[in-house]
């Protein structure tokens, strides 16, 4: 029977790139068992979006196809979507365009196969939903609400537009504790009629169809949407999040010895002798990585990166393994995290605390004062860490905190030493290119209570710089070593930028007066019209140019410089970001964009992302001299399911702190801020409040006066009378006028001085 890519070839060098089930049964002379494989290897190929299904048992390959498109609908809260398409599609730009009509027979995030009905002259497509392949949503978390026709559940997802009707005789689930709620005791209810407007979360037994409600039963109740703590419930189910682990695996994670035994620790190198530490946050309770750097006599610098051996612990296919893949990773709330390991594995036996023997698989590198590794060994380990520290005490002690220099007399130079080799490493990267973006992160603040108190620019220094440096020559070590041996792996990519999203950004850069120095770009390519102003310039250049297009990430390195200490560096700095792709796993090396690094993994974080655990299997298997057990295949699946993973996680943590700020801002109606424009459209702009990092909208209709007009070519907002102009990365003092909760948005006026005698409420 043909490998999966191997039936894909056959298939691909068909007419046309089709075939039918019993062509490929007669063609390929499977019998007996092999049907069966067959079968399914059809059914995982059209799952996965390489092949499409036309009808029943008919088959043509994705990528070849100019009819058919496989990829998830992205559903807008009017009722039309978009198909976000696995592949590039020819001859159209952008997604494919979904009717309301259409649309309505699936739900936002389904994986669907569109019929492409038309392709517009400027590469817009139309298309029609002909298959579902897979459901996103088995479940929905939403309101219940009581009504006269019935009962039903409303979405708290307004992408998903059906309700979910709730039958008469429902069965009420028996309210249940939280961990993470202390102090919040469950609601207890009686009948339907006392859980109206109450959180629930329901199980779906029909799918909508054709634009009608589908039916499904309640199998928890949250509590009110104000209830403490009921924000992160709904996160974690409206994205899915697996949050309760299987008895299976509790049951398992409990049975692992909690000290680790003497017969392993002979098996391995022994580096207990030695002064290795832990650097993390004061919150963090699992600590993966410890590190330890000395001076060799050859004057090069010797850097033991030492990492939690998960793989030890958790074995391919385990209840705890097919659990972690399900999970993908850790996901960290504001305050409270889901964890991809049970807490007897991460909190404890894996994690690398302070005094006390723990298993690590550790990277051993030789680095010479260019910060280029001259040798490389990888092996099993020991350690035992001789302290617990924290950035900010590792910081207080390389700035001179005397208190601290006291405390750790013993370290003092070795954290010194820690901060010379980071520094080299640093410089080594900026020679060759990498990106460093130094975007302020957000940090909500808490009180004692659990409740938000404030919005701040989370810390950084050089402690998070000497540990990210390390971590960063681990993983590259790591990739460059399995790469050499060409084995089978897992690589952390980020491909080069799309050309269209580079000129978009060119464009913007420009009217700032900067450039990312890339000459010529194709004008073919990119269907341009004619702009006016700065942007006629660019065109003039497009036209003159060599049509190969080249960009690195030098480009965006040379303008990081020049745009440091800028008033314009915020915003450009966010819309250079926002200008390349998002980086993924792949079996496939394409190399790192952003770190200009020809080969890159993870392999420093086991405990919280699934990627690293599989890469710690394959290099445990290369020290263990067998042969690579896991196929291109395998490592393909596992690559694009963790990608899939991570992008949940990033989008339930994103969404949840938009949430909570706008829940923080409620009483905040009426005050005045300080804010940055950062984004312009047709319907107003976009500002962000300086001192609070929360950003909302000034509709175009609100500008006082006058009419004011969206002006495309220059991206500016431009009054009809005055020609008063509003630019991203302009200063504006703002009114915050309205919170919408429930789409967690925030509008803006822009501040009028109040006549003499009148007062504003206070200023931020």
């Amino acid at each position: 029977m043909l490998s999966d890519a191997a039936l894909v070839r056959h298939i691909s060098g068909l007419p046309h790139a089709r075939a039918n089930f019993k062509q490929l049964v007669r063609e390929l002379k499977v019998k007996g068992d092999e049907r069966r494989q067959l079968e399914q290897a059809l059914d995982r190929l059209t799952e996965r979006g390489e092949l499409i299904e036309t009808k029943s048992g008919h088959y043509v390959v994705t990528r070849l196809s100019s009819e058919y498109a496989a990829g998830r609908l992205k559903v807008h809260r009017d009722g039309y979507a978009f198909l976000i398409a696995d592949r590039t599609l020819p001859n159209i730009k952008g997604d494919v365009f979904i009717p309301k009509e259409s649309a309505a027979q699936a739900m936002h995030g389904d994986r669907v196969v569109v019929h492409i009905l038309r392709i517009e002259d400027e590469g817009r497509a139309d298309g029609e939903i002909v298959r579902i392949l897979k459901r996103a949503h088995a479940t929905v978390v939403g309101e219940f609400r009581v009504r006269k026709r019935g009962n039903f559940v409303v979405p708290f997802d307004d992408r998903i537009q059906q309700w979910i009707e709730i039958p008469e005789g429902m069965e009420i689930p028996e309210p249940k504790e939280s961990a993470d709620r202390v102090g919040v005791k469950p609601v207890a209810v009686e009948s339907p009629e006392d859980m109206d407007r109450m959180i629930v979360n329901v199980e779906i037994l029909d799918f909508p169809e054709e634009g009608g409600d589908g039916v499904g039963r309640v199998i928890e109740i949250l509590g009110y949407p104000d209830d403490f703590g009921v924000d992160v419930e709904i996160m974690i189910r409206k994205h899915h999040i697996p949050h309760e682990f299987p008895e299976d695996v509790l049951t398992q994670a409990r049975s692992v010895p909690a000290t680790v035994p003497e017969e392993e620790i002979a098996k391995r190198r022994d580096f207990r002798d030695l002064a290795i530490v832990t650097i993390d946050g004061e919150t963090a309770r699992d600590f993966d990585d410890a590190v330890w750097v000395d001076r060799l006599p050859n004057g090069h610098f010797a850097l033991h990166v030492h990492i939690a051996d998960v793989s030890h612990y958790v074995r391919p296919g385990s209840p705890i393994d097919e659990e972690a893949a399900r999970r993908g990773t850790s996901v960290y709330f504001p305050d409270r995290a889901v964890p991809m390991l049970p807490v007897e594995l991460s909190t404890d036996i894996c994690s690398l605390k302070p005094q006390v023997d723990r298993l690590v698989l550790s990277a051993l590198l030789e680095i010479d004062g260019r910060g280029d590794v001259v040798s490389q060994e990888f092996t099993h380990g020991v350690i035992l860490s001789a302290h617990r520290m924290t950035y900010t005490k590792v910081h207080g002690i390389l700035e001179g905190d005397a208190a601290l220099r006291a405390e750790y007399a013993d370290m003092v130079p070795r954290f010194e030493l820690m901060q010379e080799l980071a520094l080299i490493l640093n410089r080594k990267r900026v020679r060759r290119g990498s990106i460093d973006f130094d975007l302020p992160e957000p940090l909500i603040e808490f009180n004692e209570f659990g409740e938000m108190v404030g919005v701040v620019r989370s810390p950084r220094n050089i402690a998070h710089r000497i540990i990210e440096e390390f971590m960063l020559a681990a993983n590259e070590a790591v990739a460059s070593h399995l790469e050499s041996l060409e084995i089978p792996s897992i690589y952390r990519i980020h491909e080069t930028p799309d050309p269209k999203r580079v000129l978009e950004f060119e464009e913007l850069a420009v009217t700032f007066g900067h450039s990312l120095g890339i000459g010529a770009m194709p004008v073919k390519r990119f269907g341009m019209v004619d702009r006016k102003r700065d942007g006629r310039k660019i065109r003039r250049n497009l036209e003159m140019a060599d049509p190969q297009f080249n960009i690195s990430s030098r480009n965006y390195q040379k303008l990081i410089a020049q745009i440091e200490g800028k008033p314009e560096e915020r915003v450009l700095s966010y819309l250079m970001l926002r200008s390349l792709k998002q980086a993924r796993y792949s079996e496939e090396n394409h190399g790192h964009f952003a770190l200009a690094a020809e080969s890159y993994t993870h392999f420093t974080s086991p405990i919280r992302r699934y990627p690293d655990l599989i890469v710690h299997r394959i290099l445990t298997t290369q020290l263990e001299g067998k042969p690579p057990r896991l196929t291109d295949e395998q490592l393909h699946v596992i690559a694009d399911e963790s990608s899939d993973t991570e992008r949940r996680a990033a989008e339930a943590e994103r969404e949840l702190v938009e949430w909570k700020k706008a829940k923080f801002m409620i009483d905040r109606v009426g005050d005045e801020f300080a804010a940055l424009i950062i984004s312009t459209t047709r319907f107003g702009f976009f500002v962000e409040l300086e001192t609070l990092f929360i950003e909302g909208l000034m509709p175009i209709d609100t500008l006082p006066g006058e009419r004011f007009t969206y002006h495309e070519n220059t991206r500016k907002i431009i009054g009809d009378r005055t020609r008063r102009e509003f630019s991203i990365g302009d200063h504006v003092r703002v009114v915050l006028d309205r919170v919408d909760s429930v789409q967690k948005q925030l509008q803006f006026s822009l501040y009028e001085p109040e006549p003499a005698g009148r007062k504003r409420k206070r200023k931020q």
